[in-house]
């Protein structure tokens, strides 16, 4: 199986994927970490792919995407965007509204304690 092809099951067979560095319990850099953050804090179930882990899927993730930077968060198979997009999404209250038309579970209290602590 090719590393797209693994990314391509991946993605469609979970409804939340984050391709990061290092994993959701110990993220290995900043903008991995403020991701998983939010979404561990959301209470949002979701798959982490470490690409520390295999350099086909961490250059792979990039061209099947087209985004040049990680992390990559995937909802229902679709890439969403980096740390930044996300960042923005969680405060302007969209990736809430993502989740919602997904069925996708997650704790809007907590989505919105984050809102409050970043006004």
């Amino acid at each position: 199986m090719t590393a797209q092809d693994q990314i391509k099951e991946t993605v469609t067979s979970n409804d939340v994927v984050l391709f990061m560095k290092g994993t959701k319990s110990m993220p290995q850099c900043g903008f991995s970490s403020r991701v998983a953050g939010v979404l561990n804090f959301m209470g949002v179930e979701f798959n982490d792919v470490n690409v520390l882990a295999d350099d086909a899927i961490r250059q792979g993730i990039k061209d099947y995407s087209d985004w040049p930077t990680i992390p990559q968060l995937y909802v229902k198979g679709e890439f969403v965007g980096g740390c930044d997009i996300i960042t923005e999404m969680t405060l302007s209250g969209e990736l809430d509204t993502l989740f919602t038309e997904n069925g996708v579970a997650y704790d809007k209290d907590a989505a919105d304690k984050i809102r409050e602590a970043n006004a």
